[in-house]
């Protein structure tokens, strides 16, 4: 595998990264104007993670990813408006409008899914690690979780067993600072979480996460190493959730300079930066302008589709028998 991704890959990434970014930045519009069920986990600012860790896996790859998972979704190759229509429970969504926001799964892209449960998509992807393993596949299967889920039991599990069976899998740690309200030094003894591969035998990577470039590379190949049958690594992502953690956070918890600090190093300004040497500001304006209405055109279609009908099998319904008058 290529150790860098192409110019058109790389502006690839920055449109995937643009799409996530308008999709949060509507969500939270949305949900202030209270027409969103529930909290909505944005990942602004952690983009480059999920789009440029997901760029390198092939259609038949595997993937599992956290509650703050768009980023995955679209990064897999999922459509913005089955994710959005999802988002809004729509009949015409991913999983029929079953699934919200933070359980988008497409089969056929190879998105396992979201998960709800911090840490639950890391076993979930060693499963399909392992069944790839015994049918002789040569895919590979990739969590992206957080530094709580770090620090999971259930995490440590899966390393062990993902090294000890050498499974064909890839530990993708978004370290974005924060386990729900917790800062990392709060949760753990040591800064780079990712040193705990090597009690497993595993190779492992820090980048910077914001370097969509950088992601993209140690991805890259810790995945050529899993398909090969050399077994798993990690990749430690270092990045910074701009959000809080849910659209009910009440904030105050997170420092400002911090967040400034993160901002003037946002990922999708840095893939600017690059791309705009490479391919002139005319051709990014063009990509920007396309990007904004592929959300806003998602956004107004999944917000008028309709809402899925659940059909209730008289036999299994408990107040059925009742209202025809017949006793149990």
């Amino acid at each position: 595998m290529k150790n860098s991704p192409s110019v058109e890959e790389h502006l690839e990434i920055y449109r995937k990264m643009l799409l996530v970014r308008h999709l949060e930045e509507g969500l939270g519009a949305l949900h202030k104007q209270g027409q969103t069920r529930g909290p909505i986990h944005r990942c602004d600012g952690q983009e480059a993670v999920g789009i440029a860790a997901t760029a390198v896996l092939e259609a038949g790859d595997k993937v599992a990813t956290t509650h703050r998972g768009h980023a995955v979704y679209i990064g897999k190759g999922m459509a913005m408006h089955p994710v959005i229509a999802e988002i809004f429970g729509r009949a015409t969504g991913a999983c029929g409008g079953r699934a919200g926001h933070m359980l988008v799964a497409d089969a056929e892209k190879g998105v396992i899914g979201g998960n709800a449960i911090v840490g639950a998509g890391i076993p979930a992807a060693a499963g399909m690690a392992l069944s790839a393993q015994i049918k002789g596949e040569k895919t590979v299967a990739m969590c992206v979780f957080g530094d709580g889920a770090a620090q999971t039991g259930i995490c440590h599990e899966a390393m062990n067993m993902a090294a000890l069976w050498k499974l064909p899998m890839v530990f993708v740690l978004e370290h974005n600072q924060f386990g729900l309200t917790v800062p990392t030094e709060v949760q753990s003894p040591v800064d780079d979480l990712s040193i705990r591969a090597a009690g497993y035998g595993m190779p492992a990577e820090i980048v910077d996460g914001n370097d969509a470039i950088a992601v993209y590379r140690a991805v890259g190949a810790m995945v050529e190493r899993a398909r090969r049958g050399d077994g798993p690594g990690m990749v430690e992502c270092k990045t910074y959730r701009l959000e809080g953690f849910s659209t009910s956070d009440m904030g105050g918890y997170q420092k400002p300079e911090d967040i400034a600090a993160w901002k003037a190093r946002d990922p999708l300004t840095l893939s600017r930066a690059a791309l705009l040497v490479d391919v002139g500001a005319a051709r990014l304006s063009e990509v920007e302008a396309a990007a904004k209405a592929e959300v806003d055109a998602a956004f107004a279609a999944a917000l008028g589709d309709p809402f899925p009908v659940f059909a209730v099998d008289a036999a299994c319904d408990p107040y059925s028998t009742l209202h025809s008058g017949e006793a149990h």
